[in-house]
């Protein structure tokens, strides 16, 4: 059996009722920039080759999606006083039954919040162990 090749994300699409609103606000919870636009699409680059490419659906609801974020831990606590800033609730589990606490996950920290459109976004400083 060969190697698997090396394959990374490079772009994923996030679908919002307003772009710009959605992108500022992740955005600003990560300590990011928004980029200038690319034809219909707001990018977040998050450092790391990857971009979240926010598109506007204006006819059509916007589907809940799941986006996980490794964040560093020297950078979590800013992270977690800007969701307060901004009168955001993050939550310790993805069920969102924990409000106000962080989870202790893999030696790590963790907390999950709602951006504008309802997608359920998660900041963590360590990546899941799996077997």
């Amino acid at each position: 059996m060969s190697a698997a090749p090396h394959i990374e994300l490079n772009h994923t699409v996030v679908h919002a009722r307003d772009r710009r609103r959605s992108a500022e606000f992740l955005a600003g919870i990560l300590g990011l920039e928004v980029g200038a636009p690319f034809g219909p699409f707001l990018p977040v680059d998050l450092g790391n080759g990857v971009t979240l490419d926010y598109y506007e659906l204006r006819d059509e609801p916007v589907q809940s999606q799941h986006y996980a974020f490794l964040v560093p831990e020297e950078a979590f606590d800013g992270m977690i006083v800007r969701l307060e800033e901004a009168a955001v609730t993050y939550y310790a589990d993805p069920q969102h039954t924990q409000p106000g606490r962080v989870n202790g996950l893999f030696g790590g920290r963790g907390a999950y919040f709602e951006d504008p459109d309802g997608h359920n976004m998660e900041i963590m400083t360590r990546p899941y162990v799996r077997p």
